[in-house]
């Protein structure tokens, strides 16, 4: 049995789908809440009514993968976490932009597994990445999303518009957790959060 930290294996035993045996995300909800970064979380004293995300940059959540129990007992004062939103750029290698999927299921399963409430955040590339970036994910659910980064440039921003018409078109999501500006061209029961930041700039 491997005990390679990187690949993880032999830690868990999960139920998987699609040709590349992605961990599966079971469906959950969650209520109305506060959101806050994974960044937040070591800080954070009172956690309840709050849910943790992963709208940041990879390095700031990568020992998530790295150390998978160091957090779960903290986790599992929040309410929700979202699944950790390992990048899929488009100018990724398509084996690291698989890979990147694979993990962010194996953690959201993993903590599943642990007793946490986990949403899956949903991500992709381009049109390629749709043969695997909808794998493990739970349909007719509730599911999380982010626009940052997406809607400067008319190109990136036509490739998010076409990737989330093709999650809707696969997933049928009963609602959808967005993250960043809302375009006008999506559609569904979007519920905007609130970049936890914010709070802090309506103090000062």
């Amino acid at each position: 049995m491997y005990k390679n930290r990187i690949d993880n294996i032999g830690k868990m035993s999960a139920i998987s789908s699609g040709k590349y045996d992605i961990p599966i995300i079971l469906p959950d909800d969650v209520d109305q809440i506060e959101w806050i970064g994974f960044n937040y979380v070591k800080s954070q004293n009172d956690c309840k009514g709050k849910g943790v995300h992963f709208f940041l940059d990879d390095y700031q959540f990568l020992r998530t993968w790295n150390n998978p129990n160091d957090y779960i007992d903290k986790l599992r004062k929040f309410d929700c976490v979202l699944s950790p939103d390992f990048s899929t750029f488009t100018d990724y290698p398509m084996a690291m932009q698989i890979f990147n999927h694979y993990r962010k299921h194996w953690i959201g399963a993993y903590w599943q597994n642990a007793g946490i409430p986990v949403i899956p955040t949903i991500s992709w590339s381009d049109e390629k990445s749709f043969e695997w970036c909808f794998d493990g994910e739970p349909k007719e659910s509730v599911i999380a999303v982010s626009s940052i980064g997406t809607q400067k440039n008319p190109k990136s921003k036509d490739a998010f518009l076409f990737g989330y018409n093709k999650m809707m078109e696969e997933l049928r999501p009963k609602k959808i957790l967005f993250y960043g500006n809302v375009p006008k061209e999506c559609h569904g029961n979007i519920v905007n959060i609130e970049a936890f930041q914010n709070h802090f700039r309506k103090d000062t």
